[in-house]
């Protein structure tokens, strides 16, 4: 993945200065009910949990975006991910969601 392709943000969540879980809850209300496809640029201070959060519900983990003032991170939003919680984003909540393709 060329950083051209991930450079164009159709959903950002800034996140800036949220600890993982919290950016994980501000992510999964940001995204619900966005198209399959979507790439959503998020701003993290603490990014640790982004590729394992995207790797348990099967969106796509794109990496760092290239940016001179900030930390970027890009994921792929996928048909048929995972649902997750609303109040606990890391477990998922057992079904597929069926908004997302």
């Amino acid at each position: 993945m060329n950083s051209s392709s991930i450079a164009t943000a159709d959903i950002t969540v800034d996140g800036t200065g949220l600890l993982c879980v919290t950016l994980l809850m501000k992510l999964r209300a940001r995204i619900d009910g966005a198209e399959s496809g979507s790439v959503v640029h998020v701003i993290a201070t603490d990014p640790a949990a982004l590729p394992a959060w995207c790797h348990m519900t099967g969106h796509t983990y794109l990496g760092p975006v290239p940016d001179p003032d900030r930390d970027v991170y890009a994921l792929r939003l996928t048909g048929g991910a995972l649902a997750t919680r609303p109040d606990a984003p890391w477990h998922p909540d057992g079904r597929r969601d069926e908004t997302q393709g």
